[in-house]
């Protein structure tokens, strides 16, 4: 799950950034709203992180620009503005959650949590495509009903795959759902994960475009 963190306070966004990998999200951080705006032209997270008070510009005009281009992307405010109106604002210009500074991490990750199950749940908790199938609540695989052995980015990997079956998928649009920017990452990072998931797939499951990228059939 891709989050991206809009945060100005570098020792909490380290802190964010440590945590949230642990629980293995990929997070990518930006200090100022219009990085992040120029950012969400390009590509849209699976989850943002938003803090109100940035130093550019008022979060509630990144929250703007974001629900513009993506109504349902979920996003969760965070903010030292503790008033209620404040609140209610934040959440009628169309944020889906709240937390006021300082907060718990424990309950930032139990927020997080609820996004992901509504994300699981409009993507297909399930996906099945021919004799694989893949539980994305439970993070399990199966081939022919037997359960497969899968390091988290190998599932990352084929999860994107199978829920864009049928379109080719690029080398660097993979990285980028794997990977945090500024994370070192090896060359052949991406063919390496494809070799592993391989051996552990029926043959010619996933497809080499050659050029280009990878892709899964769809059934």
């Amino acid at each position: 799950m891709q989050v991206l963190l809009i945060e100005d306070d570098a020792s909490l966004a380290q802190g964010l950034i440590r945590s949230l990998r642990n629980e293995r999200f990929t997070v990518n951080h930006m200090g100022l709203g219009q990085q992040a705006i120029n950012t969400l032209k390009i590509e849209a997270p699976d989850i943002v992180i938003l803090d109100l008070g940035l130093p550019d510009m008022d979060g509630k005009v990144v929250l703007k620009d974001i629900r513009h281009r993506y109504p349902a992307l979920p996003v969760l405010l965070l903010t030292a503005r503790n008033s209620i109106d404040e609140r209610v604002e934040g959440l009628d210009a169309g944020a889906d959650d709240y937390l006021a500074k300082p907060f718990d991490m424990s309950e930032l990750l139990a927020r997080l949590r609820v996004f992901e199950r509504r994300l699981s749940s409009q993507q297909h908790a399930g996906l099945i495509l021919g004799d694989v199938a893949l539980n994305a609540k439970s993070m399990q695989v199966t081939v022919n009903d037997i359960p497969i052995e899968m390091a988290r980015r190998e599932f990352m990997l084929l999860k994107a795959l199978m829920e864009n079956a049928g379109r080719v998928q690029t080398r660097d649009g993979l990285e980028s759902k794997l990977y945090s920017w500024g994370e070192e990452v090896a060359s052949n990072a991406i063919e390496v994960h494809i070799h592993h998931l391989r051996k552990k797939l029926p043959d010619n499951f996933i497809q080499t475009i050659r050029g280009v990228g990878y892709m899964i059939k769809a059934q």
